[in-house]
This record gives C-alpha cells, sequence and structure tokens, in this order.
C-alpha cells in the first residue's frame, strides 16, 4: 500500500466529507447537548460543552479543509501529501471521539462516533501509504491516546471551575489546570507529527507533552479520588498513560529504534 496514491486520493476526498459531517453533526448537536445539561442541572457542564463543541468544530472543519489540499498532493504525487492527511486524521479522531461523552452522559444519540471511526480509517490509511512501519505506528498510537484523554483533562475544569467559587485554592487549580492540559495535549500532538516527519527532537517534544499531562493530571486526579469521588478518578488515565510513554521514550532502545526509523528511507 505504501505510494498508492489512488488509495490516498479517495482517502482524501472521504476525509473531506468527514469535515462536512463534523460541521453538520456539531452544529446539530450543539445546542441540543447544552440544554440536556442545563434541564439536568448541570449548568456547569453546560459551560464546558459550550466551550468545547465549539473549539472541536472548528478544528474538524478545518481539518476538513486540510484534506482538500492532501488531495491535490495526492493528485499532483506530491510527497508531503500522506503526512499531512495524517495530520488531518489525528485532529478528527479528537473531533469525532470527545464530543461522544458529554452526548452520551445526557442520554443522547452519539452520531460524532462515526466521524471517529472514519478518521481512524484514515490514519491508518495515511501511515500504511507513507510507509510507516509498525513498530512507529504502535507508538503513535499509545501517543494518541494520551493527546485524547490529555485533552479531557482540559475539559472537566471548564466545569469544575463553576462550582468552585467557595473554595478558592482549588478554583485557582481548575484555572490553571486547564490550558496546560490543553497544551499537553497539543504537545502529545507534535510529538506524532515529529516522529512520521522523522524528526530528532521528536522524544524531547514527547518528554514535555508527558510532563504536562502528569502536571495538570495528577492533583486534580488524586484530589478528585480521595476528597470528591472517593473511587478512581477520570482525571488519572491522561498522566498515568503519560508516565509510562514518558519511561518509555526514556529507555535506550526507544531511541535506537526511532534513530532506525529516522535513518530509513
Amino acid at each position: 500500500m505504501k505510494n498508492n496514491r489512488k488509495l490516498g486520493m479517495a482517502l482524501a476526498v472521504l476525509g473531506c466529507l468527514a469535515g462536512l459531517l463534523t460541521f453538520y453533526l456539531l452544529a446539530w448537536q450543539y445546542n441540543l447537548v447544552i440544554d440536556s445539561k442545563t434541564l439536568a442541572g448541570r449548568s456547569d457542564e453546560a459551560a464546558s460543552v459550550t466551550v468545547t463543541y465549539a473549539v472541536l468544530g472548528w478544528l474538524g472543519i478545518a481539518a476538513g479543509g486540510l484534506w482538500a489540499a492532501v488531495l491535490y498532493g495526492f493528485v499532483h504525487r506530491q510527497s508531503w501529501a500522506w503526512f499531512w492527511g495524517a495530520v488531518a486524521a489525528t485532529i478528527q479522531l479528537l473531533a469525532g471521539f470527545f464530543p461522544a461523552i458529554p452526548a452520551a452522559d445526557s442520554d443522547l444519540p452519539m452520531p460524532t462516533m462515526a466521524v471517529f471511526a472514519i478518521a481512524g480509517i484514515l490514519w491508518l490509511g495515511m501511515l500504511l501509504i507513507g510507509g510507516v512501519n509498525w513498530k512507529v505506528i504502535t507508538l503513535t498510537f499509545f501517543a494518541g491516546i494520551a493527546y485524547v484523554l490529555t485533552f479531557m483533562d482540559g475539559v472537566a475544569p471548564i466545569a469544575k471551575y463553576t462550582t468552585s467559587h467557595d473554595d478558592p485554592f482549588w478554583n485557582g487549580m481548575y484555572v490553571m489546570s486547564q490550558q496546560v492540559a490543553w497544551w499537553g495535549a497539543a504537545a502529545w500532538a507534535i510529538f506524532i507529527f515529529a516522529v512520521f516527519r522523522k524528526q530528532s527532537w521528536a522524544i524531547p517534544v514527547g518528554i514535555f507533552g508527558a510532563a504536562l499531562s502528569m502536571m495538570a493530571g495528577y492533583p486534580l486526579g488524586l484530589h478528585n479520588a480521595i476528597f470528591e469521588v472517593q473511587r478512581f478518578s477520570m482525571f488519572l488515565p491522561a498522566p498515568l498513560l503519560s508516565t509510562v510513554l514518558l519511561i518509555y521514550l526514556l529507555i535506550p532502545s526507544t531511541r535506537k529504534m526511532l534513530d532506525t526509523w529516522n535513518a530509513s528511507h
């Protein structure tokens, strides 16, 4: 499947359609989910949906536009086309997956999972066209999970900020951690792209992403688990996975594997 131009063109068209589908589905669900949260007395969650759906909509729709450029690249046999297709698919994975969580929590349909499924096919397809080896695909797959989970750790503080004004310290913690988590998610995405582009600075960016995920996630996760819900906190998967990935990135064999990939043609 490496360098399969016709497959790349077909997938790029599908990516454009996925962008349009993201546009339609998030516009359809935006006020539906907000109203559902408000009627359930969860104005805090309505606030997080108001912000997050908009951000993911902008990103997901823009990714659809990026697929148009990728289609041009495949038509004209440009070597960069598969990489930018992988970038677009990575964005669409997040735009398709996260909106399903608030919808499911309100017993509403989860239509954006269709975008997530399409984006998964597009992502794997681009990597196969680009000739990415399976060790690299596996590493970036788990980094992709960390990217999604770390983004999610930046969503909950938006809601928690609105309900914690009687606790000034933790109210401030939610403000400080929110963007740190989203920056960590962005760093994990950049790590994935740097690995695909065979950049020598990929590992330091991965370390940076892991550190931000851990700094944002562990304090909130431990506080939530011990003092709020008295069970495992959903803040914790992101920093836990980031910790595992951080250890893996620091192992000499990982650097050797990436050096071999970087030197390949």
